[in-house]
């Protein structure tokens, strides 16, 4: 399958210096983000403070046409495949919690790739949604030698529960860790850095809930956004007393955003304390756009969440390797989530991939 973006600067470039920059084998991370509106980010003129998305955007490479699938599911199945969804079941629909269903056992996922290179810890935290009605679908059959998270969409953020049921995971065991989710996912995220740092290059897929509902904040990122707990709770007048809850939506959702960009903070001080920062490839994304009924905002885009307008599937996204091309820039090359795969496998120095025109991102970006 040819990629979307293979161009004249691809031709242009230097087959050597494309081959010196994969074998370099840095450590990789992909952080995506949950229903993340264009609209959101500060670098997008957002009354939402975002300041480390902002220095990573800043410092790395901003991806202004950068497109993905308006759900969530598909769009990280295409990450994990660099392959179109729709080829194994899913485009408009998602897994859910009662579905008996996952992704094709046969199409073989990044982690796959990445062991063959050398990458001898991968680990993916946070949220799945790729399959787990059976164990054949999880992450560690799927090429990570390492999870942490949750197996369904829309978890509560404080007691970790879908439907009724606990999903919170460490490798194969239930977990009964307590804490906020997002910083869970951010503190296991750290860990990973630092337990992996001296053991060779590292994968890490770093899938945040937030800001995907349901609205749940912590009352300390609340207060910077003006709330006020003696006024009534959004959603109060139905009878709903659910934790988290601030004076409005874009309130709570605001909270959210910034509890998420702390964490990204964590992330990146751990990167720069391990002494790895210069070597390791960062890519951040949302999976999808806003959701404007649970806060989220376009910004001046059109359309939403599950609309295939720009507001609905142009993400946010960055990619930063400070060993590996120059940041400091905005591109606005037309990429997607289906080129990552063949991208960070040339980026490693994989051998076998799925697709010939491998080395076309890392073309333009050298």
């Amino acid at each position: 399958m040819k990629t979307i973006f293979f161009s004249v600067a691809c031709l242009l470039c230097s087959a050597i210096a494309c081959v010196t920059y994969a074998q370099s084998k840095p450590n990789i991370i992909v952080i995506v983000a949950d229903d993340f509106g264009w609209g959101d980010v500060g670098f997008h003129k957002s009354e939402i403070r975002t300041p480390n998305l902002d220095q990573l955007a800043k410092e790395g490479v901003i991806l202004n046409r950068y497109y993905v699938s308006p759900i969530c599911s598909p769009t990280r199945a295409g990450l994990m495949t660099g392959r179109y969804p729709d080829r194994y079941g899913l485009r408009d629909n998602v897994i859910a919690p009662w579905l008996n269903f996952g992704i094709d056992t046969t199409e073989r996922f990044l982690p796959q790739y990445l062991a063959n290179a050398g990458y001898k810890n991968r680990a993916a935290i946070g949220k799945w949604h790729l399959g787990h009605s059976a164990r054949k679908y999880l992450p560690l059959n799927r090429g990570f030698t390492h999870f942490y998270g949750h197996y369904n969409g829309a978890i509560d953020y404080f007691t970790h529960e879908r439907e009724g049921e606990l999903d919170w995971h460490n490798d194969w065991n239930t977990s009964h860790d307590k804490g906020y989710s997002t910083d869970l996912i951010s503190d296991e995220a750290v860990k990973c850095i630092k337990k992996y740092k001296d053991d060779g290059s590292f994968f890490l897929y770093i899938a945040y809930n937030a800001p995907h509902g349901p609205l749940q904040a912590k009352e300390e990122d609340l207060l910077k956004y003006g709330f006020d707990p003696a006024k009534p709770l959004f959603g109060e007048a139905k009878g709903s007393k659910e934790q988290g809850r601030g004076n409005t939506r874009r309130q709570t959702y605001s909270a959210m955003v910034s509890s998420m960009d702390e964490g990204i903070g964590r992330i990146l001080s751990a990167l720069k304390e391990s002494g790895i920062e210069q070597n390791t490839l960062i890519l951040f994304q949302s999976d999808n756009g806003a959701e404007p009924n649970a806060g989220g905002s376009s910004g001046e885009l059109k359309g939403e969440k599950f609309q295939e307008w720009d507001g609905g599937v142009r993400a946010n996204a960055m990619i930063k390797w400070p060993n590996g091309f120059k940041g400091g820039r905005k591109s606005d090359q037309l990429c997607s989530y289906v080129d990552i795969l063949p991208t960070l496998c040339a980026v490693a120095g994989v051998q076998t991939t799925p697709q010939k025109n491998w080395m076309v991102l890392m073309c333009w970006l050298l």
